[in-house]
């Protein structure tokens, strides 16, 4: 009995991860992947001989999918994970704070650092505690307001919403509370601060992400027995009988089962006949935009890894010095999640504006020299996590046997992220290998 005949379309982590389990079940995988490499939404580009992430696309201690990924493929080498949880979080003017987890269990783990966080009035820090029990108990399907509004329901002042719970939410969520889904909200605090003590521990990738996924992901693929397929567009998929054709511009693959692993509006014009006209989230699901600014200074400016920031236009900074460079240079990148306004931005005013930012909160940038300034832009690097957005996000299973939906922005729980991808390549590989389907 011939093996049964995979197409995976897209290369991001979903797709690896299901072309890797449909693989490890004795299927004949092919995955195609428009771009030169592997990677989708993580990857890396060269500038002047720098390697540039285009996000910096950190991942907690129970983001277990991903991580399993990174031992999977040999990438685990160039990630960083906390032993414990702690931020610095920076303000011009003003001495530093620091939030860190204790040894206790979860909640009790974040009440010293919270009644200890100077960015807040003691008032404040107490309605803070107060609102985190609160939201602790929260169920995520609760999908019909903001975070924003629940918090100040909750007694959080816009400082304290400035100050402390956007500095979790903007990242995670690519949105300020103010905007962001009060489910997705709830979901991203409970599991990543609120049910564990160490869940939340913060994990950088400390090598370009082109080393640390798409390159070992490719020799990881081969070994498995996974044809790859790089600069191949999918242009459609069509149900031929009982099979599949994956057209491209000058071939045609035929498979018994398809996945479709790219962004969600991509995806929506590559549904077969049989799923069209019932894709509301093709257009529902929105985007959000990811701003990554790229600096090199001629000496160290940045004493931590990485450091969040309030009262500044500057939300996190990470320091992404290469390890071979010798002197004192440093290159750090600046990350702005939600990043409409600085889309529109021209190099030049970003230049100018993050600059005088980060001089602002790190002294040792006054005076130093910019050695390079670069902008990588992202319009649409994940759905918008707005109110509504969990009624929009299909499942991995669709109507049509054998074929099926991955990538983040599917129904994983989890917000557009890297662990909500790697996720939902699990769940496409089950519904194509176990043959079921349920509505979209």
């Amino acid at each position: 009995m011939s093996a049964t005949r995979v197409v995976v379309v897209g290369g991001g982590v979903a797709g690896i991860t299901a072309a890797l389990d449909c693989a490890d079940s004795g299927a004949a995988v092919t995955l195609v992947e428009v771009r030169p490499q592997l990677g989708g939404a993580a990857y890396s580009l060269e500038r002047g001989g720098l390697q540039l992430d285009n996000g910096q696309h950190v991942f907690l201690r129970c983001c277990t999918a991903y991580r399993a990924l990174l031992d999977r493929i040999g990438g685990t080498a160039g990630v960083e994970l906390q032993r414990r949880l702690e931020i610095p979080v920076l303000r011009p003017g003003r001495r530093q704070a620091v939030l860190r987890r204790s040894a206790l269990p979860a909640p009790a783990h974040l009440a010293t650092t919270l009644l200890r966080y100077r960015h807040l009035a003691p008032a404040e820090r107490i309605a803070a505690g107060r609102a985190a029990l609160a939201i602790r108990g929260l169920d995520p399907a609760c999908d019909d307001r903001t975070l924003g509004d629940w918090l100040t329901e909750h007694g959080q002042s816009p400082r304290a919403i400035a100050n402390l719970w956007d500095l979790i939410a903007l990242p995670t969520l690519n949105l300020p509370a103010a905007e962001a889904s009060l489910g997705l909200g709830a979901f991203v605090f409970q599991q990543g601060l609120l049910r564990s003590a160490s869940a939340g521990d913060i994990g950088v990738h400390r090598a370009p992400l082109s080393d640390v996924i798409g390159r070992p992901a490719a020799h990881t693929l081969d070994h498995a027995g996974v044809a790859v397929r790089l600069r191949w567009r999918a242009r459609a998929v069509a149900r031929v009988g009982r099979a599949f054709e994956v057209r491209g511009a000058d071939q045609t693959l035929v498979a018994d089962r398809v996945i479709v692993a790219v962004p969600h509006q991509r995806a929506a014009a590559l549904l077969p006949n049989e799923l069209r006209g019932d894709a509301p989230w093709a257009e529902g699901l929105g985007k959000s935009p990811i701003v990554n600014l790229h600096v090199v200074y001629d000496r160290r400016v940045l004493e931590h890894r990485f450091a969040a920031t309030v009262d500044s236009p500057v939300q996190y900074v990470f320091d992404r010095t290469p390890v071979d460079w010798t002197g004192a240079r440093q290159y750090i990148a600046v990350s702005l999640s939600g990043a409409r306004a600085e889309m529109e931005m021209s190099v030049d005013t970003l230049r100018e504006r993050y600059l005088a930012a980060l001089e602002a909160l790190l002294p040792h940038a006054v005076g130093a020299t910019v050695e390079r300034f670069a902008v990588t832009r992202e319009h649409a690097a994940t759905f918008r996590a707005a109110p509504g957005v969990r009624a929009l996000r299909p499942a991995a299973a669709t109507a049509l046997p054998g074929f099926a939906l991955a990538g983040a922005w599917t129904a994983t729980g989890w917000p557009a992220t890297l662990e909500g991808a790697a996720l939902s390549g699990h769940a496409a590989a089950t519904a194509v290998l176990d043959g079921g389907h349920a509505a979209a």
